[in-house]
């Protein structure tokens, strides 16, 4: 892969690799929390735990969408190390608290709390990294190392999880990604990290609203809001349903958990180790909307199975639907950072990606309530057709919004390249095709 070389190339930077490293570790952290969050809901609630999950998990995107724009907006005003710094450890202290928790409320403030602090982490790191490597050739590099770092946490993280709970209490998996928190604090304290000049030539609705912008501007961009639809349709099963499912109407245990999440993780490896060479070749747009039709496949294959009868034969079809999944949120996910860098210029790249978190967040925010809240009421067969509806509008507004001849076409938004700018130093806005 043709990126391997050039993250090591970065990783000889010895402030850039602890800073990625705490990046890395945070973003696995958060991952491993939401599945041990799961078992623990079922704990304190049972039969109703699918309504709780969905509910914090909710509360989860609601924070990313709304609080990691406005950071993103005056990243560059504050004292940034400090800030990382404390951002790291109140995370290790809210998860440290979980385990303790004996109150569905607490769940709901102690992720408020912590989904908070790791919203405003990501675009503090992203506004960071351009006076790590000021080279405009490293920082573009950087982005896609960070692209790739949340992609993999996404596709590794149940993996991990399913592991780990083969040995160990979930109750563990709080108290060892505390830990990772805390490592993930002395790194930042180690790294050399200026501080930035505040400017103050743009707006803060310009400064929110640009990706925003180049996304309504650019037809392949329009057509990742609808995959991002067709992920956040069929990952809610994951998330949400996996602990009921598995306890409920397969009589499983924690064991049980850990095999059909290990099963979605060994699906996303599998296409994301193959992918490369299949998107030199073909190109994004038909992975992509190959995986989503295998989303789609995967939820009326999910379907089926809640309206079959008992039987042990259920969980050999459990583990292929579950696996099935993340194939094809592999084979949507891995692309993204290649479609985002294609579809815009150099100085309006971390706008761009900023908006893609935001916005692919907004789409679990329609689905995790939605599953939570229906499994609790109406049980899995209802859940799954209602996010196989949403699944089918996403393919539908990627494949019409996406063009077949996708022209190479960027809109050019100028903004600030590096925080540091001057507001002399601002271009005009422009739009190039």
């Amino acid at each position: 892969m043709r990126s391997a070389p050039m993250l090591t190339s970065l990783l000889r930077n010895r402030d850039y690799l602890r800073l990625f490293t705490a990046q890395v570790s945070g973003l696995f952290g958060t991952g491993l929390t939401t599945v041990a969050l799961g078992l623990l809901a079922y704990d304190l609630a049972g039969g109703a735990a699918a309504g709780v999950l969905g509910t914090a998990l909710t509360i989860k995107m609601l924070v990313y969408v709304t609080v990691a724009p406005i950071v993103a907006a005056y990243a560059d005003r504050f004292p940034r190390r400090a800030f990382l710094t404390a951002l790291h450890l109140t995370r290790a202290a809210v998860v440290l608290a979980l385990p303790f928790i004996d109150q569905i409320w607490q769940i709901y403030v102690l992720i408020a709390v912590l989904q908070t602090a790791s919203a405003a982490y990501t675009p503090t790191y992203q506004a960071v990294i351009p006076d790590i490597l000021p080279d405009e050739r490293e920082y573009t590099r950087a982005l896609s190392a960070a692209q790739l770092a949340a992609t993999m946490e996404t596709l590794l993280s149940p993996m991990l999880a399913a592991a780990a709970l083969t040995i160990m209490s979930f109750h563990w998996l709080f108290v060892g990604t505390a830990i990772g928190f805390a490592v993930s604090a002395a790194l930042v304290i180690a790294t050399r990290i200026p501080d930035a000049t505040a400017t103050s030539g743009d707006s803060f609705r310009e400064r929110i609203t640009v990706g925003l912008r180049i996304f309504a501007a650019t037809p392949r961009l329009r057509g990742l809001l609808g995959l991002n639809l067709v992920v956040a349709a069929a990952g809610s099963i994951i998330m949400v349903n996996t602990v009921n499912y598995v306890r409920d109407t397969l009589g499983g245990t924690q064991t049980g958990v850990a095999m059909l999440l290990a099963a979605n993780g060994f699906g996303t490896m599998l296409v994301a180790l193959s992918l490369p060479r299949v998107l030199d070749r073909i190109g994004a747009r038909p992975v992509m909307l190959t995986g989503a039709a295998i989303l789609l496949a995967g939820l009326g294959a999910a379907i089926a199975l809640s309206l079959a009868g008992s039987g042990g034969w259920r969980w050999g079809a459990a583990i292929a639907v579950w696996a099935t999944v993340g194939v094809g949120t592999a084979a949507i996910l891995t692309p993204t950072g290649q479609v985002l860098r294609s579809s815009s210029q150099p100085a309006d790249r971390p706008a761009v990606f900023a908006a893609q978190f935001s916005l692919s967040h907004l789409a679990w925010l329609l689905t995790y309530p939605v599953t939570g809240w229906l499994t609790t009421t109406t049980g899995f067969t209802t859940t799954w057709v209602t996010l196989a509806v949403f699944a089918t509008m996403g393919i539908t507004v990627a494949r019409r919004m996406w063009p077949r001849h996708d022209p190479e076409q960027v809109i050019r938004l100028h903004i600030e390249p590096h925080p540091q700018a001057t507001a002399d130093q601002r271009p005009e806005l422009a739009a190039a095709a």
